[in-house]
């Protein structure tokens, strides 16, 4: 399988890809700079490093990128810095999303591609009104007014819900949402849950960066597990984080 993936240089982008690889695929990823990609993808027959900014990029150009994949994963994200936060491109998460989405429409695949959005456990799935206390609400309030990339976030995820839905003829997709990133060097047990378990504000869990990866992967590349969360925005949590009480619905 040839899988797209943008974002690649970034701390969990780079977990996704090594992923792939691991699982024999083949990989493009489109980056601004080859400077922090690892020597192992630039003489690696099965990655193809498209050097380009992402935005910039004609519709041709896009839908040519494209074409020969069955999947596409975003692991777009702002820096954390004043220019990643309140710089330009604001919505870079959802521009980029309603682009590729774009492409994949006009390059007629003969089968739905798959569609994965890393986005975070601070965005509400509105399809299922997930429940939050005032407290969090109202933190969620001031974040939508202080930072763009909160909003860029819950942007990007409406967009497949309300725009791509359920029963697309080109896309499906999942939109992943990780609690409390950490970076961890091997993957290690994780639970998947259909909601947010914890307060993403005031009890916050944790996951690994690979842990996403892994499981980013395993959508793209497992039919079985893409069947049982697409078109849903699960959340993922490392084990160690979780209580024991709530490890009933544990799916790995």
């Amino acid at each position: 399988m040839k899988v797209l993936v943008v974002g690649a240089s970034g701390a969990t982008g780079r977990q996704l890809v090594n992923q792939l690889l691991i699982q024999g695929n083949e990989v493009k990823v489109i980056v601004r700079s080859t400077q922090n990609l690892t020597e192992l993808w630039k003489n690696n027959d099965k990655v193809q490093i498209i050097t380009a900014s992402l935005l910039e990029l004609s519709e041709e150009e896009m839908s040519n990128y494209v074409s020969d994949c069955s999947a596409v994963a975003s692991c777009l994200g702002h820096n954390l810095n004043w220019k990643g936060i309140y710089g330009k491109p604001r919505k870079l998460v959802t521009d980029a999303t309603k682009r590729l989405c774009s492409a994949i429409k006009n390059s007629s695949s003969k089968h739905p591609v798959k569609y994965v959005l890393m986005n975070t456990s601070g965005n509400q799935n509105r399809d299922l009104n997930e429940p939050i206390s005032f407290a969090q609400n109202c933190v969620m309030c001031l974040l939508r007014l202080l930072l763009p990339p909160h909003v860029d976030n819950e942007k990007a995820a409406d967009y497949l819900r309300t725009k791509i839905g359920q029963n697309d003829t080109y896309i499906e997709w999942v939109a992943v949402r990780p609690d409390g990133l950490i970076n961890e060097n091997e993957v290690t047990e994780y639970v998947i849950y259909p909601s947010p378990i914890r307060s993403a504000i005031f009890n916050a869990g944790k996951v690994s960066r690979i842990n996403v990866g892994h499981f980013m992967s395993e959508l793209i590349n497992d039919d079985n597990l893409w069947s049982k969360w697409k078109g849903q925005m699960p959340v993922i949590y490392s084990k160690a984080s979780v209580s024991n009480s709530n490890l009933s619905v544990v799916l790995l």
